[in-house]
């Protein structure tokens, strides 16, 4: 029998992990290429995913609600459509009872441990590198990491295995080894809590003097996934960049009267509503391109130039959580492609239709405060971007205006501009250049 491996795919950028809401077959289903097999949910997008093959189902590795690391193998499907009979054919459950038996005594052990301390996950290639190099599994856990969520990457073992070598680093041997199986174990494949070697709880856990539950008159009810995802990914993101955020006052008098002309018009010719976010994201793509120092990410010591510019823009969605859909080669497009673009991923995003590539490849966020008419925001940086706008509400205010004639009171249309940058990579000349750039293409915009 000709055996096909289904594996949990990756569905976006940064995206370690996804939950199996339903399965559309069954042990047994016979399948077309490009049936749907099931239906999975991150903290990002939710997708179906299709058969890439056709055949027959004989196994299905994982019940719906489990949350599977990428990569992870969740079905078999045998290409010849014959596959084993129905009495040959386990069960999830008799595989997930019958597996420890097969292990050798090493395995089980090192499997138990690995249950009890919620390990990070490893990817395949660090296990193969840490096994060659001869390296016990607990020297493994105290290695730290660079890679997201402070998890090993394959330049992390490398280094410290040439550091090793030259006598950098010593350690004691502890009796238990690494084995694939024990670090790639289902249940704990990848755990989005883990922020270094040595945490074991999430790091948006927080401590308190006494049990939540304990107190009088609080009702405690636990975070969705998706708002644990985004707690974590925020921590993280205070933890790996140093934030520093400066702030404009912009004049966008101009922008706003064009607009109100030609609002009415834009709606009739391209069925969508004239806001300000495609000007804005559209001086934001031409900043990006001026300097682009900024559009950039960090893995190390270097620095990685994206030769695309791609503008996230965060949507609200009605469960009360967000989502940052994606703008591929914003400066490529003019203002009505903007509009249209930005429009349709929003509506996707609330929908909840978004696929992989609307939310994959951001190097830039865009986040608008100003839609909850707050002044101002210093938002935190969208890993592993280097910096985020924060957008403010527009509001009236008297200003002094410089005539021919002398200084004079008018009333104008004021907006603040945040930006919070990596500094890092980012100095404060470079942040304030660029914020500088996109106010005053919005102050002197022309339409």
């Amino acid at each position: 029998m000709s055996r096909f491996e289904i594996k949990m795919p990756k569905l976006g950028e940064s995206i370690t992990e996804g939950t199996i809401v339903s399965w559309s077959v069954k042990v047994g289903d016979m399948v077309q290429e490009d049936d749907v097999l099931f239906e999975v949910n991150t903290a990002k997008v939710s997708a179906e995913i299709p058969s890439p093959v056709e055949g027959k189902v004989v196994e299905i590795l994982y019940k719906e609600g489990d949350t599977i690391a990428v990569g992870t193998v969740v079905a078999i499907i045998d290409l010849d459509g014959e596959g084993a009979s129905d009495g040959d054919v386990a069960s999830e459950e008799t595989v997930k009872v019958e597996a420890p038996e097969k292990q050798t005594q090493l395995q089980k052990e090192v499997a138990e441990q690995v249950v009890v301390e919620e390990e990070r996950w490893y990817s395949p290639v660090v296990i193969q590198l840490a096994r060659e190099a001869k390296i016990p599994k607990e020297e493994l856990d105290a290695i730290q990491g660079t890679g997201y969520e402070g998890r090993l990457s394959k330049k992390d073992i490398k280094d410290y295995i040439d550091k090793r070598k030259r006598g950098g680093s010593g350690g004691t041997k502890p009796s238990v080894s690494v084995t694939a199986s024990a670090v790639n174990k289902p249940a704990v494949a990848v755990s989005t809590e883990t922020v270094s070697p040595k945490s074991s709880s999430s790091p948006a856990e927080s401590k308190s003097s006494a049990p939540v539950s304990a107190m009088p008159g609080v009702e405690v009810k636990e975070m969705d996934r998706v708002r644990r995802i985004i707690a974590d990914h925020m921590v993280m993101s205070k933890k790996v960049s140093p934030h520093v955020t400066n702030v404009v006052e912009v004049d966008v008098t101009k922008l706003v009267r064009w607009r109100e002309k030609n609002k009415d018009a834009f709606f009739r010719r391209e069925g969508v509503k004239l806001t300000y976010m495609p000007v804005i994201t559209e001086a934001v793509a031409k900043a990006l391109a001026t300097y682009p120092q900024v559009n950039v990410s960090v893995d190390g010591y270097n620095i990685l130039f994206k030769k695309h510019i791609n503008v996230g823009i965060a949507v609200s969605l009605n469960d009360g959580n967000l989502i940052v859909p994606v703008v591929h080669d914003a400066d490529r497009l003019n203002l009505n492609g903007l509009a249209v673009a930005i429009d349709s991923l929003a509506l996707k995003a609330r929908d909840n239709k978004l696929m992989p590539e609307d939310i994959d490849g951001g190097t830039f966020t865009i986040t608008n405060f100003g839609t909850f008419k707050s002044l101002f925001g210093t938002p935190i940086i969208n890993q592993p971007q280097v910096a985020i706008l924060g957008v403010g509400y527009i509001e009236k205010k008297p200003a002094v205006i410089e005539t021919p004639e002398g200084d004079t009171i008018a009333i104008r249309h004021k907006m603040y501009l945040s930006l919070s940058y990596d500094h890092r990579v980012v100095d404060g000349m470079l942040g304030g250049n660029f914020l500088h750039f996109i106010a005053d293409y919005l102050e002197n915009w022309q339409g």
